[in-house]
């Protein structure tokens, strides 16, 4: 699975304005739900519930929320670069600026940890990230993200 099968340009978000969490997630679950169809209010209560575990922000300014949905027929994500970082209660308490929302049909199992390993991947790897914080369109985030990571990021 690569990520150019879980992400579309139309999910990019480039410059998002949000000044809370539950902002970021509202905004990225309205894009999620516009995409695949599902009630935004489905998605944002599937993934506020996964973040009530334990924050999803996993440190280096980076957030990977993720959540399965009953009904939707595959994986989907859905990347923001805030305007401005926030507290996302991240493991450094570091603020968040780089948000990849992740949501999987409900059954998807082992495809679900495979594309979270795989932005967890992409995420670790400092010259994409200096990049990535770097774009300032979608066109030019979404190259990014889908081209293949360099060997030494694997």
């Amino acid at each position: 699975m690569e990520l150019s099968e879980l992400i579309e340009e139309g999910a990019i978000l480039p410059s998002l304005r949000a000044h809370s969490k539950k902002q970021v997630l509202q905004d990225l679950c309205e894009r999620a739900a516009t995409l695949t169809g599902l009630e935004a209010r489905d998605v944002f209560e599937t993934v506020v519930a996964r973040e009530r575990l334990g924050s999803t922000g996993i440190g280096n300014g980076i957030a990977i929320p993720h959540g399965k949905l009953v009904g939707l027929p595959r994986i989907r994500g859905v990347f923001a670069r805030l305007a401005k970082p926030i507290d996302f209660e991240a493991l450094d308490d570091q603020p968040v600026d780089l948000v990849f929302l992740l949501i999987a049909p409900e059954g998807s199992g082992a495809d679900h940890l495979k594309a979270l390993s795989k932005i967890a991947r992409l995420l670790r790897d400092p010259r994409r990230i200096s990049e990535l914080r770097a774009s300032r369109d979608a066109g030019s985030l979404h190259h990014l993200i889908t081209q293949s990571a360099p060997p030494h990021a694997a």
